[in-house]
């Protein structure tokens, strides 16, 4: 396990005039960047509120924001730099691989990161004491996901996936939590494939679900277009468990096909009285409703804005205070603990729901089923 202590980069930035949190968001292609602007919407928020509460020991709290475009290597090189300048911790992320590799490296310099979005389990191959997270682990989603489609009557169930760590292991999950309970998956290559192709083995394979494990928007609108146009397909149900439905560019690509598609978001039944005050403010900066993901931007700088203000900025202390976190955040009360299986200090309670657009009114959002 690797132990919070002074060396290994963790110099303190007490002589600064200010106190800087990087952040690391995907704001380009091929990262989803729409995911990456409502990540830094909700960062930017909450580091507003901070400074016009005072900052940190009257110190200004500010964002040094660095686009990952959903690539490791940017996100390892974005890492050190921070590192470089003397940040206090590191937030954000959206994509899994990304975070995993930030994470890594964070671990290495000794750097506090607190990982806002992405959920694979093994965030570091060994436990660490750098790293927590406000997004509950893949395991747990999945497993909320697939309990759904069991409960829908979808016992065999297709998965069109890309090659990725992301997509295997939520391939695997789903396979491991639906077998015992007399489920199956059928799995279909979305790289060899072409969506006229994949229908035809989707037609065949005696599934009555299928769940895109792929990118958007290529593939995974070209495949949502054949399938919704294809007769023999007509009572299939589409399923997209990273999310992607939740996005404004989902709807705005695929129209009336964008709806009934059932997706995970981390929101709960009801925002906390802060949660709702923030989607009012971000509903003016956005010009949309706000994303779970921009609540769990700012949930993010919420959660350091508190650690800061006790412990200070020395990154050891950062660190070693996770399991002391207790912060009333946008969607919950927010604590770290350790998990069975995770290697870094997790948001146990993480609010999970099944979520699709409402066919009748595909601007707004049902909840299916709850975790």
């Amino acid at each position: 396990m690797t132990t919070p202590s002074s060396p290994r980069g963790a110099e303190r930035t007490d002589g600064a005039s200010v106190v800087r949190i990087g952040a690391l968001v995907p704001l380009t292609r091929p990262g989803w960047a729409e995911a990456g602007q409502h990540l830094l919407a909700g960062m930017e928020l909450a580091v507003g509120e901070v400074n016009d509460a005072g900052g940190i020991a009257g110190r200004p709290l500010e964002l040094v924001v660095r686009d990952t475009a959903a690539d490791p290597q940017k996100a390892a090189d974005a890492v050190d730099e921070l590192a470089r300048l003397g940040v206090a911790a590191l937030a954000g992320e959206y994509h899994s691989v990304v975070a995993r590799t930030a994470a890594t490296r964070a671990d290495a310099l000794g750097l506090p990161f607190l990982c806002s979005s992405a959920v694979l389990d093994a965030l570091t191959e060994q436990p660490t004491e750098w790293v927590a997270r406000l997004s509950p682990p893949q395991s747990r989603g999945w497993q909320v996901y697939a309990d759904f489609f069991l409960a829908a009557g979808h016992s065999r169930i297709a998965v069109a996936a890309q090659p990725s760590v992301y997509w295997a292991t939520g391939t695997r999950i789903l396979r491991d939590h639906l077998t015992p309970r007399g489920g199956s998956i059928v799995e279909l290559d979305a790289n060899a494939l072409t969506p006229t192709a994949l229908c035809d083995e989707l037609a065949d394979s005696g599934a009555s679900a299928l769940l895109l494990l792929v990118g958007h928007p290529d593939p995974a609108v070209p495949i949502v277009r054949a399938v919704r146009g294809d007769e023999r397909l007509a009572k299939i149900m589409i399923g997209a468990p990273a999310g992607q439905p939740e996005f404004t560019e989902w709807a705005t690509s695929l129209g009336d096909d964008a709806a009934a598609i059932p997706f995970l978001r981390y929101l709960p039944e009801h925002l906390t009285a802060l949660g709702a005050r923030v989607d009012e403010t971000l509903r003016e900066r956005l010009a949309q409703a706000p994303s779970f993901v921009a609540f769990e931007g700012y949930d993010t700088v919420a959660v350091l804005a508190d650690v800061l203000h006790s412990q200070g900025v020395d990154r050891a202390r950062t660190a070693a205070s996770w399991p002391r976190v207790d912060v009333e955040g946008t969607r919950g009360r927010i604590r770290f603990s350790r998990v069975p299986g995770i290697s870094v200090w997790q948001w146990a309670r993480t609010p999970i729901q099944v979520v699709d657009r409402d066919p009748a009114e595909p601007a707004c959002f049902r909840v299916l089923h709850v975790g």
